[in-house]
């Protein structure tokens, strides 16, 4: 439905936060795009709940973890024990021990292998179905949302949130829980390895253990605020995008394509830069992080070898440490790197969070009616009304319109006649007063019930991908395909329906761009139809169109007209001089109200717009 101008001008944006991520894009313009999240530890723990139903399978990987990090553990002390079998065999290698320790070896290997590949499977379809869980429930409260919502989200935010938010928090989960669990037990049971082989080399290992964590500390706070731009930047190149593909026909016709990839280029090399900047940062860790990992080596062997020579410790054991040292340092370099990434997917799991904590639309009241068999009769009584409390847009409305009746809503664009209808239709509330259908309350119906009784053709029909008979049958899914053609003859559409390949089970592009402007508005005048409405809102439904297709049009809304109490919301006044009653919109008021000869009459409002309009037609 076409938004009044108060409404866009009233609205205050939803003041979200962009957080970081790779693969995820941000809302254009956002103002304080952020890479932490605002509460990790809620966050976390809130997700953990979605674990509920994986729990068992959870404790069977966290076990296979536990047995892959012990058999981890162990190899490194049969390779310290083999060189030892073999440099202190006294008069030869004992064959027999080394064979033992060969096999053990072996069997170490293959069983860790296994361990991996049955772990990586469980913990992949755990994560897929934690996520499939997190994205209906997403998905399931975007329909119960107001239209409040949506009309302060872009929809390139909310998809966002949807789609790539809802990926990042599933790849983490497959991949850095599992290398955080192992991580965790390898570093203490590595440190535990090393105290007992050896308490000197152990402080020799570990003393370059602070500056893994300086290291990192600095790298992840500088690469915090360029991460941060890049998501800057890529939400302003997606924005850009979305409206250059939205707005293509424009932009071919004022053959703006150079302006357009021009201004593509800038934005694109913006992210190009801070992303390099990135990622070259980002790149500093792991070569910095092994120069400090081999001096931590070179430490153990030069303590290792003094201590060999002093024959206070074997060969072995130094071989042993090496790798207990190794593995030690390896899961801190790891848990760097998962700290970042855990630290990403709770971002886009607390911007999940965040729409799933918005208010639902305003539940039925306790003891709300079903609206069976309605008749039509609507009243408004005193109703005020604002999108912002302070500013109101409608001011004591009141009218009646009788079952049967038709309405026009006329008026200058952002007068309040849209919101007259979005009341209406309780896609919002009154501030005060009330509207009434068939004498009751309309807050005193279930909201679902209410909706039934409306049909609704908009100035711009939005048609779903899809074939024709899918669409026209949105209007009544229970509809028969004898229903569907019926409606659609009644419509007027049958005749250019059956003249397209596969007729009624042709596909429709994207907002159905594949039909002419004129063919959609019929498909939609079908589709309410089908709905048997009692009430009919008819918003600018003609103004798109050439004067032959408005005649057909015209015709096709007679029909779906008749019997029905109708609301119709015009710019052309000729399309309304049939109307039981015209109400003048002007600044949210009712400034006039009557037949179009009596309005003519009158010499007011109406006769100046009428007379203004139709001087410029002549």
């Amino acid at each position: 439905m076409q938004q009044d101008k108060d409404k866009k001008n009233h609205l205050e944006a939803l003041n979200i936060s962009v957080l970081p991520g790779r693969n995820r894009s941000g809302r254009n313009g956002a103002r304080a795009p952020v890479i932490k999240p605002k509460n990790l530890k809620g966050t976390m723990l809130r997700l953990w709940k979605y674990f509920g139903s994986e729990r068992k399978l959870l404790i069977i990987i966290f076990a296979l973890v536990i047995v892959g990090s012990g058999i981890g553990l162990v190899v490194p002390y049969l390779i310290g024990h083999s060189i030892d079998v073999m440099i202190t065999g006294g008069n030869g290698v004992n064959f027999g021990i080394l064979q033992i320790m060969a096999v053990a070896l072996i069997t170490a290997y293959f069983m860790d292998a296994i361990i991996n590949i049955v772990q990586g499977w469980l913990m992949a379809g755990v994560s897929q179905r934690i996520v499939m869980n997190l994205r209906g429930k997403l998905f399931l409260k975007l329909q119960t949302l107001p239209i409040s919502f949506f009309d302060k989200s872009t929809h390139g935010e909310i998809m966002s949130r949807l789609s790539n938010d809802i990926e990042n928090v599933s790849g983490t989960i497959s991949q850095s829980t599992t290398q955080l669990m192992a991580g965790v037990i390898t570093i203490t049971g590595s440190l535990v390895m090393m105290l007992v082989l050896s308490p000197l080399l152990t402080i020799a290992s570990i003393i370059t253990v602070p500056f893994v964590f300086l290291l990192t500390g600095t790298i992840t706070k500088k690469t915090g605020s360029l991460f941060k731009e890049q998501q800057k930047e890529l939400g302003k190149l997606n924005g850009h995008i979305e409206e250059t593909i939205s707005g293509i026909h424009v932009v071919k016709a004022f053959n703006h394509e150079n302006k357009a990839i021009e201004e593509f280029d800038q934005v694109n090399n913006r992210l190009c830069q801070v992303g390099l900047k990135a990622q070259i940062w980002s790149g500093y860790l792991m070569p910095i992080m092994n120069v400090i990992n081999n001096l931590g080596f070179a430490m153990v062997a030069a303590v290792g070898g003094t201590l060999a020579v002093s024959n206070l410790i074997t060969v072995g054991i130094i071989a042993s440490f090496l790798s207990y040292s190794r593995q030690f340092s390896r899961p801190l370099n790891d848990l760097a790197n998962i700290f970042n990434t855990l630290q990403s997917a709770i971002a886009g799991a607390e911007r999940v969070f965040e729409v799933l904590d918005e208010e639902d639309e305003e539940k039925d009241v306790k003891g709300a009616i079903e609206l069976l068999d309605p008749k039509g009769n609507v009243a408004f009584e005193e109703v005020i009304f604002g999108y912002r409390p302070d500013l109101p847009i409608l001011k004591n409305i009141n009218f009646i319109a009788p079952q049967g009746s038709n309405i026009a809503l006329v008026g200058p664009t952002g007068a309040g006649k849209t919101t007259i209808v979005n009341l209406l239709t309780r896609f919002y509330d009154v501030t005060k007063g009330k509207i009434l259908i068939d004498g009751r309350d309309i807050r005193e119906y279930t909201r679902e019930s209410l909706r039934k009784c409306f049909g609704i053709v908009l100035q711009d029909t939005y048609l779903f991908s899809g074939t024709i008979k899918e669409n026209i049958k949105y209007g009544n899914l229970e509809a028969t395909d004898e229903e569907v053609v019926s409606a659609a003859t009644m419509a007027n559409a049958d005749t250019f329906i059956r003249r397209l390949p596969m007729s009624y089970d042709a596909l429709l592009s994207e907002s159905g761009n594949n039909l002419s402007q004129g063919q959609r508005q019929l498909l939609a005048i079908a589709r309410a139809i089908l709905s048997n409405p009692s009430i009919l809102i008819l918003d600018e439904a003609t103004s798109n169109v050439d004067t032959r297709t408005e005649l057909n049009i015209q015709e096709a809304m007679l029909k779906l007209m008749k019997g029905r109490t109708c609301f119709i919301i015009a710019h052309r006044l000729s399309t309304i001089r049939d109307a039981d009653t015209i109400m003048v919109i002007d600044k949210g008021e009712i400034a006039e109200q009557g037949s179009h000869d009596s309005l003519v009459a009158k010499k007011g409002f109406y006769y100046e717009m009428y007379h203004n309009q139709f001087e410029n037609f002549a």
